[in-house]
């Protein structure tokens, strides 16, 4: 028996399955909440209750039958777009400090401790300037006690490696910090880019080295033996190992496993995605059974970065997502992020006597912040500030309503300010009403408590002048209006531009004519969507269904769609890819061939590609083995360039090729 454990770390939930190794069939999954503060305390509650239910499932189980664990992380993507970067010193080669400063690049390294030295090598990878070793030695000797990893990024490092991989040398002979250097993530030239994106790799060594260790001492203490592998944002696999010296790799990790869960459970090859959590809507689209990956460089937090991840479209809406009342009376849901008032008070049954309380409320006293509370989130939070320092301590005893914090204080602008600044530094979270409390109020999902979902839906439905059921219904039906006008935007982004509804309101009135109709309009219209629905996540088969009619396509809930990510966690393949250039050198027909390993060069055409498709395909097929492989098959696309003639039409001069490798295989699992 081999079996395969896969885990996905979300924004509100974290997911286990177990499948059978060798069928991919589903045998059991759980759910645990994510711990946001520490993502291990999560993912060992989730393999906790996966393995007991394995372990009532399957005649005979043990944990030992676990031949293979893998794991899509968020923590990449947060630590980003949180700001939790570690410290880092960048070692710069052959760059320009002045002209850095000039067009601000300087700004865009994710690091103000940058390090210039001398060195260098040109568009054709020849030197043009020696590496300074003794500049290179003294930065890592003076920083080697105070930043967390170094990073290298020479000038044009990607054609010939040589000076970055002296300083990483260095780096290892005179410390025992972790290095990066830009040409082992990228081959793309745009030298700002990939310094940002080597720094950016840098900082997430130490959180994602740290997660990782974790995880592999809780497989240890549940005595499950086999390999790690982590989820990369394209979807693929890679050993724990290599992981930990490429972070930056995972960065989306999360949305690329829903995309490899949703073609291994739903089987379709080309339909657009619609992955719906807690925290965020995730779409993407599989096109001949593979996710589309962008072109351009992942985008994380305002950082391009250089690594190939998948083209997702993520926007703040899920069953997490705060529901509000505008100036209007018009519901609005998001962006912001709340704890669910059935999931608080599960948690703390107290807050019903408040949430009662303030149903007694008339309605003309009614607050806008009726049914809110502020829950602590650290543990060991404190501030400078005295106004929150107090509600530190309040909160220190449990779940506090809004409104009278608010009430109670004659400066009820500066509590509001002071709760914002909580919630915005991460001390604290507020808990409200969200769609997670409508489907509870509709009896659609069933999970926490009712009774509280019901107290918080009367508090907005009073306000609003609707029936609770009502209210509720509105939710529902505007979270299905927000996700197909979402997969909307990203059809119109792909083919045409991003959308700006705000400045296009006859576009906008379109859409919404086509979703919601216009009975006092004689205009009637309608959109289709050619391809096919998969939705995955927990709560789709409450939105979704809307979704598909307002967007005439057929939809496709598959079975454990509410695991799918962790089921791609473990069922995606080992993909690694490596890009050459061959190029005419200036005079004669020499031709140069820039490999991983430095610059050479062939007297014909027909011996540099001959070389360059023995080297790199092994180069590829030995990557892949090291990202932890087997059964790796190789591929190769070669693209050539060629110009005419001016004034000799039927001659074409040979401008280059561009060749890429790939090599794909199976995840190896432990042996026995």
């Amino acid at each position: 028996m081999k079996l395969a454990l896969g885990i996905d770390t979300g924004g509100t939930y974290t997911d286990a399955v177990i499948i059978d190794y060798t069928s991919g069939q589903v045998i059991t999954s759980a759910k645990s909440l994510t711990t946001r503060q520490d993502l291990g305390i999560g993912i060992a509650e989730a393999m906790q209750h996966v393995l007991d239910a394995a372990a009532r499932t399957i005649p005979g189980f043990s944990a030992k039958h676990i031949a293979l664990a893998a794991v899509s992380t968020t923590l990449a993507t947060n630590a980003l777009a949180e700001g939790h970067r570690a410290s880092i010193a960048l070692i710069l080669i052959g760059y320009d400090p002045k002209l850095m400063i000039q067009y601000g690049f300087d700004r865009e390294m994710s690091t103000e401790d940058i390090v210039h030295i001398r060195g260098g090598h040109d568009l054709f990878g020849e030197e043009v300037a020696p590496l300074d070793e003794d500049s290179a030695r003294a930065a890592i000797l003076a920083r080697k006690g105070s930043v967390d990893a170094f990073a290298v990024s020479g000038y044009f490092g990607v054609r010939n490696p040589a000076h970055e991989s002296r300083v990483r040398a260095l780096v290892h002979e005179l410390s025992d910090l972790p290095v990066t250097c830009g040409h082992e993530l990228t081959s793309q030239l745009n030298a700002m880019r990939r310094a940002t994106t080597t720094a950016l790799n840098a900082h997430l060594i130490p959180p994602l080295t740290e997660l990782i260790s974790s995880l592999q001492r809780t497989m240890a203490s549940f005595e499950i033996a086999a390999p790690l592998m982590v989820v990369k944002g394209d979807g693929s696999l890679v050993r724990a190992e290599w992981a930990m010296h490429r972070p930056i790799e995972t960065i989306l990790s999360g949305p690329a496993a829903s995309l490899v869960g949703a073609w291994h459970l739903g089987g379709r090859r080309d339909v657009w995605v619609v992955d719906v959590g807690g925290t965020t809507t995730d779409i993407g689209v599989l096109r001949g059974g593979a996710p589309l990956l962008n072109e351009h460089g992942a985008r994380v937090a305002g950082w391009r970065t250089m690594i190939e991840a998948i083209d997702v479209h993520t926007v703040g809406l899920g069953g997490d997502s705060h529901v509000r009342l505008l100036q209007d009376l018009e519901l609005a849901i998001g962006p912001r992020r709340v704890v669910p008032l059935c999931q608080l008070a599960a948690q703390y049954p107290q807050v019903i006597q408040e949430l009662q309380r303030q149903t007694t409320l008339p309605r003309g006293k009614l607050p806008e912040e009726a049914g809110e509370f502020l829950v602590s989130s650290r543990s060991a939070g404190s501030s400078k500030r005295e106004l929150e320092s107090e509600i530190l301590a309040r909160l220190a005893q449990g779940p506090q309503s809004v409104e009278p914090l608010i009430q109670e204080s004659r400066s009820r602008g500066l509590v509001r300010h002071a709760i914002e600044n909580l919630e915005t530094s991460g001390y604290a979270r507020r808990a409200a009403f969200t769609p997670t409390d409508a489907l509870h109020v509709l009896g659609r999902f069933q999970r926490w408590n009712r009774e509280a979902a019901e107290l918080g839906a009367r508090l907005l439905a009073v306000r609003a002048g609707l029936s609770i059921d009502r209210l509720c219904e509105q939710v529902v039906d505007g979270m299905a209006s927000r996700i197909a006008t979402e997969l909307v935007a990203k059809v119109f982004t792909d083919e045409i531009g991003p959308p700006a509804w705000e400045r296009e309101p006859l576009a906008r009135a379109l859409v919404k004519r086509a979703f919601d109709g216009a009975d006092t309009s004689d205009l009637e219209c309608r959109l289709s969507l050619r391809q096919s629905l998969v939705a995955i996540g927990a709560p789709v088969s409450a939105y979704m269904p809307r979704v598909a009619n307002r967007l005439n396509t057929e939809l496709l809930i598959p079975p454990h769609a509410e695991v799918a990510n962790a089921v791609g966690a473990v069922t995606g393949s080992v993909v690694q890819r490596a890009q050459t250039l061959i190029s005419p050198l200036g005079e004669g027909d020499q031709l140069r061939v820039f490999l991983p390993d430095g610059v050479q060069d062939f007297p014909t055409l027909e011996a540099a590609i001959s070389h360059t498709r023995k080297v790199m395909l092994a180069h590829v097929e030995d990557l892949a083995t090291q990202a932890g492989g087997e059964q790796i098959e190789t591929h190769v696309n070669q693209r050539d360039f060629w110009i005419p003639v001016q004034g000799a039409p039927t001659e074409k001069l040979y401008m280059g090729s561009e060749l890429t490798f790939s090599a794909v295989g199976r995840p190896s699992p432990a042996r026995r």
